[in-house]
């Protein structure tokens, strides 16, 4: 799969409105709303969809600037409690959804923590009636080695998302969707790295080896 680098950027910019399109617009919501109503009770309630709305959109902003950006601001090794602070915010607006830790380092080189927080995002997405999102990754003998697994009733994972992270997906075929796996997959070549998906009615496990250099 060859893809231009404006392309990608430009499906990636396409992921990102696609998401905060919602927040944004409960934001607009509320604040028409909140215009128009007179009742203090109800006003309370405007003020809190409007607290709730402006939460949602920043914490988006913050997950996909790291996932999908340059991530300004951190060197060639990113904290993980970083990664683990934007997950968790994210899966705090389902409450469906559980996530559990296992990563013993403290730090990860940047192109890890990029990786495991788009392979989290694709296991929450999975999780469509909710379950339990498992979260471990390491370095071990030179390379970020990361495991997600999404377990819960009925798992929702497009064949075409694990076709864009092994690198088999036709350009042509590319889209807003597919656009992040793509990104990891041209990521994971630079560093002769991989991918490893299987896919079961009550699991998603995704696994990533990313030489470190």
């Amino acid at each position: 799969m060859t893809i231009a680098s404006l392309d990608l950027a430009s499906l990636l910019c396409s992921r990102l409105c696609h998401d905060l399109l919602s927040p944004v617009g409960a934001l607009t919501n509320g604040l028409e709303l909140l215009a128009e109503e007179r009742d203090p009770e109800m006003r309370q309630k405007c003020f809190e969809l409007l607290e709730q709305s402006a939460a949602s959109s920043a914490n988006k902003l913050r997950f996909f600037r790291l996932a999908f950006g340059a991530a300004g601001g951190f060197g060639e090794m990113v904290p993980v409690a970083e990664a683990r602070g934007l997950v968790d915010a994210l899966v705090a607006a389902n409450p469906r959804v559980t996530v559990q830790w296992a990563m013993p380092d403290d730090m990860l080189p940047k192109a890890a923590i990029k990786t495991l927080l788009n392979l989290a995002l694709i296991g929450m997405e999975a999780l469509v009636r909710g379950g339990v999102l498992d979260i471990a990754g390491e370095v071990r003998n030179g390379a970020s080695e990361l495991v997600i697994r999404a377990t819960g009733p009925r798992i929702a994972f497009d064949p075409v998302v694990g076709q864009a992270l092994a690198g088999t997906l036709a350009a042509a075929d590319l889209s807003s969707r597919t656009a992040p796996a793509a990104m990891l997959h041209q990521l994971a070549e630079g560093l002769g790295g991989g991918f490893q998906v299987h896919v079961a009615a009550e699991a998603l496990v995704l696994g990533a080896v990313l030489p470190v250099r």
